[in-house]
C-alpha cells in the first residue's frame, strides 16, 4: 500500500511544492511513464506523478498510476494553487467532491462528478494540525491565513484523497515559504525522510463531518484545531439545499438529504470502524432544517456532538 502524490505542470503552486519536496531529499530519479513522470521516494511507499493537465480534470488518475506503476495506492494528497476572490494569502487542504450539485451524474464546472464525492484521506485532521504548527513555528502564519475548506470540486478518484493548497494569487503561489511548509507537514505526516508516519488510521476513533457554515468553516475549523478529532467531509452550507418543509411534517425535498447521506457513506469508507459523528455549525440553519437534520442522521445511527462534548 502507497501514497500517491500528485503535482500538475499547469499550476504553479503544485509545482513550487513538488520542488520543495524533491530537493528535500530522499527521491529517486525520475521514471518516464505513460501518465506522466514519477519520482519514488527512499524511505517510504510513497510516489510523486507530475502530469501535464491540471488535477482537477485527472478523473481515476489513482486506478491508472496503480495499473501503470503497480503500486497499490491508499491514498492521493494532490499539490494545488488555492484560487479566492479575495486574494487573501492562504494554507489550506480539503476533501473533494460535489454533493450539493445537480443534475447528478454531469461533470462539474471544476471537474468531479455531480452528487459525488470522493472518500476523504485520514490524514486530513493531522496534516492540517501540523501544518498549522510548522507555519507557526516558521512565521508564515503572520503572512498566511492557515485553514481548512469544505468538500469542493473534482477530479473524480475511488482512493481517499486531499489536496494541498497555496493561495491566492501568482506572487503567493511561487512563495518558496509556503511551499517549505507544506513540505515539512507532508513529510512528516508520511514518513518521507525515514520517520515514523503521522495519521494513519488504524480502525478505531471518533470521527468527525461537519455540516453547515461557510465555505472555510471557521466552527469546525476550531473543533478540529483544539483537538485530536479525525475529519471526514465537511458540507458548507451552500451543499446542503433545502426546500421550505410543507404542512405534512415530512422531511423537506431539496438535494441536501443526498449529500449528506453521500458525504457520510464515503466517510465511512474511509475510516472502517470509526465512530462516526456530525458536528453542527447551528448558527447557520434555521430551525426547522436542525430538526430535518436531526431525523435523518437519527434514522442512520450517526450521532450530533456540541463542540463541549468533543474538546
Amino acid at each position: 500500500m502507497g501514497i500517491l502524490l500528485v503535482a500538475s505542470r499547469a499550476d504553479p503552486a503544485s509545482m513550487n511544492i513538488m520542488h520543495a519536496l524533491t530537493s528535500s531529499g530522499g527521491w529517486k530519479d525520475p521514471e518516464k511513464f505513460t501518465h506522466g513522470d514519477v519520482r519514488k521516494n527512499n524511505y517510504t511507499e510513497a510516489h510523486i506523478l507530475e502530469i501535464d493537465d491540471l488535477h482537477i480534470w485527472s478523473d481515476g488518475i489513482d486506478e491508472i498510476h496503480q495499473t501503470e506503476t503497480g503500486l497499490e495506492v491508499s491514498e492521493v494528497l494532490v499539490l494545488s494553487r488555492h484560487v479566492s476572490n479575495s486574494e487573501v494569502p492562504a494554507l489550506t487542504l480539503h476533501a473533494i467532491g460535489i454533493p450539493g450539485e445537480t443534475p447528478h451524474g454531469e461533470k462539474g464546472m471544476a471537474g468531479g462528478i455531480k452528487g459525488q464525492v470522493v472518500p476523504p484521506s485520514p490524514r486530513f485532521g493531522p496534516l492540517f494540525r501540523e501544518m498549522s504548527r510548522i507555519a507557526a513555528e516558521h512565521g508564515v502564519d503572520g503572512d498566511y491565513d492557515i485553514t481548512l475548506e469544505a468538500t469542493h470540486h473534482g477530479p473524480s478518484l475511488s482512493r481517499p484523497t486531499l489536496y494541498l493548497e497555496i493561495g491566492s494569487t501568482p506572487e503567493r503561489w511561487a512563495d518558496k515559504r509556503a511551499a517549505a511548509v507544506w513540505t515539512e507537514a507532508i513529510s512528516k505526516c508520511l514518513g518521507l525522510n525515514g520517520g515514523e508516519q503521522i495519521g494513519q488510521w488504524k480502525g478505531e476513533g471518533d470521527v468527525m463531518v461537519g455540516l453547515g457554515g461557510g465555505h472555510y468553516a471557521p466552527r469546525h475549523r476550531a473543533i478540529i484545531s483544539e483537538s485530536e478529532v479525525w475529519v471526514g467531509h465537511i458540507l458548507a452550507g451552500y451543499a446542503l439545499d433545502f426546500q421550505e418543509q410543507d404542512s405534512s411534517g415530512l422531511l423537506p425535498s431539496g438535494n441536501w438529504q443526498h449529500a449528506v447521506e453521500k458525504s457520510i457513506e464515503s466517510t465511512r469508507s474511509a475510516f472502517p470502524g470509526g465512530r462516526i459523528f456530525v458536528h453542527l455549525d447551528k448558527k447557520s440553519f434555521k430551525g426547522w432544517q436542525r430538526e430535518a437534520l436531526r431525523h435523518l442522521l437519527a434514522e442512520i445511527n450517526v450521532p450530533i456532538l456540541r463542540g463541549r462534548d468533543i474538546l
